[in-house]
């Protein structure tokens, strides 16, 4: 077995390029200020030696990185992937890089990866809290770590936040089935710990109460994810015929396309015949589902790239002030929810 080879040092470039240590860090880091010569003269040496800048040292002097960590609820959930493809583009033009963590809803895995970033030295981070008290950004923040609060709504005077109106959302998915004809809706979610899942229930019950005789039943969900789904599918069709919702609005797709598992699976429900199904976030799976789930679309990537700008006008700009970007959700109707005969 070959051993591995020592890293080249900056010393190494200097003295086969036979310039300055100082020289080969101007191309490195302020090549205008070096001849067009000498400059090709050190890269040349460089790509040769196969010297790899130790960026360590730099952060150091700088302060900061050229890293953005972000922290998501839940990587599980394509939604929160799109975000942070979003936040990669925006980074990527910027000449910076993200590192992305998975809370998965813990705020303990949440507190190991922000204490992970402030050792890092990152420039900033983007996060969505797990807790509404927020007490581990809080101390990052006060740190001097810029922060950006992702899906979550907060003061201006307290952080930048940005995040789709969810109670709009869940009011205009809900508003969407009673168009169609339907009035006993079903609203499923949950954990209720989270402040999406309460927001897009208060849009529903908002819909509900604007048209007589419709009504709105909730079956909770420990978790946003398909399996609970279809176990309150399974729960749906052990209730009596003239029970059963005849539409139902899942707190995101995920849930949704659970649902529809349990009801196509038994063959005991057609959708949309029987029962009526929307979703949220539009994630690709809904178009491909065995029945084309509507949804409520979220623009994710929109999301992403614009946590990044803010967090960098924090950064750059000194007379920086805090705001809230909240994005407007968009219903995307497909044949999940056709109109009742």
């Amino acid at each position: 077995m070959t051993p591995a080879r020592p890293a080249v040092s900056i010393k190494e470039v200097a003295r086969e390029a036979g310039v300055s240590i100082g020289t080969v860090s101007n191309v490195l880091n302020r090549p205008e200020v070096v001849s067009e010569d000498r400059r090709r003269r050190v890269l040349r040496v460089i790509e040769d030696l196969g010297y790899v800048r130790n960026d360590v040292a730099r952060q150091l002097k700088a302060g900061r990185s050229r890293t953005v960590g972000l922290v998501v609820q839940d990587s599980a959930n394509p939604f929160y992937n799109e975000i942070a493809l979003g936040a990669e583009t925006a980074a990527e033009r910027l000449g910076q890089a993200v590192i992305i963590g998975n809370a998965g809803l813990s705020p303990e895995r949440e507190s190991l990866y922000l204490d992970l970033f402030e050792e890092q030295r990152v420039r900033g981070v983007l996060v969505t809290p797990q807790t509404p008290e927020r007490a581990r950004v809080d101390v990052l923040r006060s740190r001097g770590t810029p922060v950006v609060l992702v899906d979550e709504h907060a003061a201006p005077s307290e952080y930048c936040s940005l995040a789709v109106d969810d109670v709009e959302g869940g009011r205009a998915a809900v508003a969407h089935l009673l168009g169609t004809s339907r009035r006993r809706i079903a609203y499923v979610g949950g954990p209720d710990s989270l402040h999406q899942v309460r927001d897009r229930r208060a849009g529903a019950q908002r819909a509900v109460e604007a048209v007589p005789g419709a009504s709105l039943e909730s079956f909770s969900t420990t978790a946003l994810t398909v399996l609970e789904g279809r176990r309150v599918g399974e729960q749906i069709l052990e209730l009596p015929p003239e029970r059963r919702p005849e539409a139902v609005f899942a707190a995101n797709d995920l849930l949704a396309l659970g649902l529809l598992q349990a009801f196509a699976f038994t063959h005991r429900v057609r959708v949309p015949e029987d029962i009526a199904l929307i979703g949220y976030d539009d994630i690709d799976f809904a178009t491909s589902a065995i029945v084309p789930l509507s949804s409520i679309r979220q623009p994710a990537r929109l999301i992403g790239r614009t946590a990044v700008e803010l967090l960098e006008d924090e950064i750059t700009d000194p007379g920086h002030h805090h705001r809230h970007v909240s994005f407007q959700p968009e219903l995307v109707v497909r044949d999940s929810t056709r109109p009742a005969a």
